[in-house]
């Protein structure tokens, strides 16, 4: 059976790690050719994680798992010339376009390092905020990510962290897996398995990991993020420019049988299809606390 994210006591945890790195830069221009469609989807969801992390001018604002930096470029704007921001990620080459775009952007205040969230080698107590916006749920030990960003934080400092929810909030990420998982003839796995999708979405398990972590004033709250597509076919183009554990299942079959796991996906995720275009039900869940 493939070992798609061990736990970090495993000895295969870096060689996973390198391997998610070694896709995310593969991935990393398909990925920031969509960041119009993730900026929509995510517009609120990102707004409502700054406020509660409590970001505003004059932060410095460490920003973990940061991608090719859309909610960089939003926290860069809210804190200001008088504040920083920190961005950081496991592929050097999605990061190098976080700093471009920021660069584009005029942004100055955009500084970047390369770190593995559960190892981040930055100045304890040097940051007024911590935000990591779906990441987290990818951290084969999570609770080693959360300690790190803890340290980091100076005392009062707030965290937000963005998730997806629970399995039945979000069946179009069960119907990928689920999927997946039949075409390449391996059996079901638990949603909660550490470094997934779906990994943090248990109830009161991410209140457990903060508390664990040293957090006080620990409150998670859920949102609806319709995700609003042209087709089916158009969700599934930003799926495959992602390194998601999708592709990396997916990444074991022949090409024709990869293709034929793609066109089933497509008739499944079909059936979310409206009149207006197709609408991808999800529900993320913010986790905020203070040091």
């Amino acid at each position: 059976m493939t070992v798609l994210s061990p736990p970090a006591s495993s000895p295969d945890t870096q060689a996973f790690k390198s391997s998610v790195r070694a896709q995310w830069d593969r991935c990393a221009t398909g990925w920031d050719h969509h960041t119009a469609a993730i900026h929509s989807w995510l517009r609120q969801p990102t707004d409502a994680m700054l406020d509660m992390a409590g970001i505003a001018p004059g932060c410095a604002v460490l920003d973990v798992a940061a991608g090719a930096g859309d909610q960089t470029l939003d926290i860069a704007r809210r804190v200001g010339p008088t504040g920083r921001v920190l961005a950081t990620d496991l592929s050097p080459v999605i990061l190098a376009l976080a700093l471009h775009n920021a660069q584009q952007a005029g942004l100055r205040n955009v500084q970047t390092l390369v770190a593995d969230g559960e190892d981040l080698a930055v100045e304890p107590t040097s940051f007024d905020a911590v935000v990591c916006r779906l990441g987290l749920m990818f951290f084969p030990d999570p609770l080693q990510g959360l300690r790190g960003m803890h340290r980091a934080l100076r005392p009062g400092g707030g965290i937000c962290t963005m998730v997806f929810s629970r399995p039945e909030r979000n069946p179009c990420i069960g119907i990928l897996m689920s999927t997946a998982m039949q075409h390449a003839g391996l059996p079901a796995r638990d949603p909660f398995t550490p470094g997934g999708l779906l990994s943090l979405g248990k109830p009161g398990l991410a209140d457990a990991l903060f508390g664990a972590a040293g957090f006080q004033e620990i409150a998670t709250t859920t949102l609806d993020a319709p995700f609003h597509m042209p087709t089916a076919r158009h969700y599934l183009d930003f799926v495959r420019a992602s390194a998601s554990p999708i592709q990396q299942i997916l990444s074991r079959l022949s090409p024709q049988a990869a293709n034929d796991a793609w066109a089933d996906m497509e008739e499944s995720l079909s059936t979310f299809a409206t009149p207006g275009g197709w609408v991808g039900p999800n529900e993320l869940q913010l986790t905020a606390a203070r040091r």
